[in-house]
């Protein structure tokens, strides 16, 4: 089977989807014939690629065409709006002229859904759409697009692209179930999370870098660590001004990222001794950091349930942590969590709730090594690998209707 894979960002990208869709491509290559179609790298890439109308590379079995987009960093917001366009004009011409039997389109840009669904319709292929992210309301709810005509306009094709696609994937039952609100049949919606990569049994544990441990926990007696991006999708504000009620407990609050938020975070935060902010750590020290916690903070503010779903529940419940989820009850990093015996959960808007939550665990030991177990025991439940093969039975069956 040859499958085309859109998406803008693709390794030296940095990006969370960059390493999603290589992941996607590697493993799906292993059995079929993978193109991914993506743009000059221009997210925080390792490495730049000269300006060319198409480059084609080779990684292992994945054929790699990258259109000549534009490379503004993603820092300059209206800036990257250019690469998003150009990325269209140039990719939509090369893929019409590219064999294949299965199109599957990720969410970068975040309007890749729509141009896969119409590039999809014009060659007559079956069309797979794998949403990372759900837009418009990702958009409208980070106050990137204001609600209006255009905000109306593209969820109605997005609708269409849902109702005309041959099978939709979400990454969660959250999100699964805000598609089928949208009227979408059941049956051509599953889900395929990011999954967890379980420590091999038998082999020696990662070895850990006391200094990253020792910059992330400082003097405190228990240590709160949200690691990853400060974007406008999270309670930051009941974080923040529940952390503070907890500054006599001994409990820190540890911010390891960047992201919109980080600034006016900071800001708030500046005469609150027991909250603070360090930077990404290079990826080799992920095993560190996942490990300098007592419990990870994964949060998603109200509203937008369904629409942003955190990957890194998986990398810390690999890690053995406890999760204390700061989030609406419909999110799977609660659900899950709490069936599985991983998380905790208070309310996104309610501090007071967040810091009893905490004042609990602080009290309950014997519950924070429970979850720890049960992080394990639901890491190997949700392996890569069985997702993956998933989603290949997913294309297969695309491809046979």
């Amino acid at each position: 089977m040859r499958i085309l894979l859109l998406n803008l960002y693709y390794p030296p990208d940095t990006s969370a989807t960059a390493k999603i869709a290589q992941t996607l491509a590697e493993a799906l290559a292993t059995k079929h014939e993978v193109t991914v179609v993506c743009g000059r790298p221009s997210y925080d890439p390792s490495e730049r690629r000269p300006w060319k109308f198409f480059q084609t590379e080779r990684k292992g079995s994945v054929r790699i065409v990258r259109v000549g987009s534009t490379d503004y960093p993603r820092t300059e917001m209206r800036k990257r709006i250019f690469n998003y366009l150009s990325y269209v004009f140039l990719a939509v011409p090369r893929v019409v002229f590219l064999p294949c039997d299965v199109i599957m389109a990720m969410t970068d840009p975040p309007f890749e859904g729509i141009v896969g669904a119409f590039v999809a319709l014009l060659k007559g292929k079956a069309y797979v759409y794998n949403i990372q992210d759900m837009y418009p309301e990702m958009a409208v709810g980070g106050s990137i697009v204001r609600p209006g005509t255009m905000a109306r306009l593209w969820e109605r094709m997005h609708r269409w692209v849902l109702r005309r696609a041959t099978r939709v994937v979400a990454i969660g039952e959250d999100m699964r179930n805000r598609i089928l609100s949208k009227g979408v049949d059941p049956a051509r919606v599953s889900v395929v999370r990011h999954g967890t990569e379980p420590h091999p049994a038998g082999e020696a544990p990662p070895e850990l870098d006391s200094e990253v441990i020792r910059a992330i926990r400082g003097s405190f007696r228990f240590v709160l660590l949200h690691a990853g991006n400060l974007g406008f999708y999270g309670a930051w504000d009941t974080l923040i001004s529940g952390a503070s009620a907890l500054a006599g407990d001994g409990v820190g609050l540890v911010f390891v990222g960047d992201g919109a938020q980080r600034s006016r975070l900071q800001a708030v935060s500046a005469d609150r001794p027991n909250i603070r902010f360090l930077p990404f750590f290079p990826g080799h020290k992920i095993p560190s950091v996942l490990a300098a916690a007592d419990a990870h903070l994964v949060t998603v503010k109200r509203g937008l349930e369904g629409v942003v779903v955190p990957s890194k529940m998986y990398g810390i419940i690999a890690a053995g942590k406890p999760i204390v989820a700061v989030a609406p009850r419909e999110c799977d990093v609660v659900s899950l969590g709490e069936a599985k015996g991983f998380s905790v959960s208070a309310d996104p808007d309610d501090p007071v709730a967040f810091a009893q939550t905490i004042r609990n665990l602080l009290r309950d030991q014997e519950k924070l090594q429970a979850m720890s177990k049960a992080a394990l025991a639901a890491a190997l439940e949700y392996a890569r690998a069985g997702e993956l093969q998933k989603l290949l039975q997913i294309l297969e069956e695309a491809n046979r209707i």
